[in-house]
């Protein structure tokens, strides 16, 4: 079953004066529990189909549907939506509207009308869960930028979703703290949550299990990692995407006549592969 299912869908921005559309004519199904990326250069319509998925932004062609019956065209369907998929945006600081880490997290559960007792649960857990428990009467705007972000995780985390949209979350971020929020996205998705990772950096497509390429507002190519990577250099330029520096080695090790198996895809993997030639 199709969690996610976009059908000839098409948008364009009601104030651009621009007459093209942002995205033309997608046709997308999307399965529970799957780690999908999706990349492609500047203004290629990563955003836009985010919060078309997302119902922020409602189709100007075609449909967006999820869990097969819930269309983004109807308002009523707003709520559920939004209860099921959430979304977590590039600058964690304009997320943010409570005064305390714990009283972020309870925003959103207080906004179902949940009991306190139920509130108080899921807010621990989620704090639990991303490891700022320690922190919950902090300010947020004491907190580092990866500890804003795990925040903003944790607050969707609360609503309990389905599937977790990140629209470029590590772009801001430092090398450690953009490793933390990686980490807590695998282990999201390994607990059975849909992830949509919108990001510009070819080594966390490494991560997913399959990758979707936008060009020009329509979807390029749809595969697995392991065959994205697999194409020529040449091919992946043109598209403006550049392989990270682990899939390039490899690609030179099979120009110069190294058969190294397709699915190896990190560092770890290609040196353990070498050490038993």
């Amino acid at each position: 079953m199709s969690f996610i299912k976009l059908v000839n869908t098409g948008f364009k921005y009601p104030e651009s004066n621009i007459d093209s559309f942002v995205l033309n004519n997608i046709n997308l199904s999307i399965d529970d529990g799957e780690f999908v990326c999706i990349i492609g250069a500047n203004s290629s319509g990563k955003s836009t189909l985010g919060r078309l998925i997302n119902a922020i932004l409602t189709p100007t062609d075609g449909d967006v549907l999820i869990n097969e019956t819930l269309n983004t065209r109807e308002l009523k369907n707003f709520i559920p939506i939004r209860k099921m998929i959430g979304m977590i945006f590039q600058n964690p600081d304009n997320q943010i509207v409570a005064t305390t880490v714990e009283e972020e997290v309870a925003f959103g559960p207080e906004n179902l009308n949940l009991t306190s007792d139920e509130i108080r649960k899921l807010v621990d857990n989620s704090l639990q869960e991303v490891g700022l428990n320690d922190l919950r009467t902090f300010p947020p705007h004491l907190l580092s930028g990866g500890q804003k972000q795990l925040l903003a995780i944790a607050s969707v985390l609360a609503m309990e979703p389905k599937c977790i949209i990140f629209d470029e979350p590590t772009s801001l971020l430092d090398p450690f703290s953009r490793e933390s929020v990686i980490n807590k996205i695998i282990e999201i998705n390994k607990k059975g949550k849909t992830i949509l990772l919108i990001t510009h950096r070819m080594d966390e497509v490494l991560l997913s299990n399959r990758v979707i390429v936008l060009k020009d507002g329509s979807i390029e190519l749809d595969m697995s990692p392991k065959d994205f990577f697999s194409k020529n250099n040449d091919e992946l330029i043109k598209l403006n995407l550049y392989p990270p520096e682990i899939v390039q080695i490899i690609n030179k090790l099979k120009e110069n006549g190294l058969n190294v198996p397709k699915d190896i895809m990190s560092s770890k993997d290609l040196v353990d592969f070498i050490c038993r030639l």
